[in-house]
């Protein structure tokens, strides 16, 4: 399954970093972003974690939430969080449930062993729960500061 520009996000509730969980459809009115990335503390993903932390007060200023979805465990997203002072929501999807129904839970290959895992996707969503925009193999340079005009522009 994949969401697609245009149609409803399907709904879900995750467990959160803090002990908390978050449930999409209770974050109606106001635009979500929910970036999905492989793994907490490696390179890529504390660039583009950090790049999020880095802009929220405009995101703020716009009213969008941001939240980002891995495998990795709650303990590992509140490590995570505090090496890194993440201001906003990490999602535990330790059985890749919610990446499968958005269509990023794919087949990877490394060193030619090929295996399952989280592409690096993100998936804007507006105040009334349709999904507006879909960033698929997200290269981090750049990202954060296009999906920020993108929300700018709901």
């Amino acid at each position: 399954m994949s969401v697609e520009a245009g149609t409803p996000a399907p709904d879900f509730t995750m467990p959160t970093d803090g002990g908390g969980s978050v449930t999409l459809s209770a974050l109606r009115g106001k635009p979500v972003v929910l970036y999905f990335y492989p793994k907490d503390d490696t390179s890529g993903c504390t660039a583009q974690a950090c790049g999020f932390r880095d802009q929220l007060p405009d995101f703020q200023g716009v009213d969008a939430t941001v939240i980002g979805v891995s495998k990795d465990s709650v303990a590992s997203h509140d490590k995570f969080k505090a090496k890194y002072s993440l201001p906003f929501t990490l999602a535990s999807d330790k059985e890749a449930g919610v990446a499968e129904t958005y269509g990023v839970w794919v087949e990877k290959s490394m060193y030619g062993r090929k295996y399952m895992g989280m592409e690096r996707a993100t998936v804007l969503i507006d105040k009334d729960g349709v999904v507006r925009k879909v960033w698929r193999k997200v290269k981090v340079p750049g990202h954060v500061k296009e999906v920020l005009e993108a929300v700018k522009g709901l």
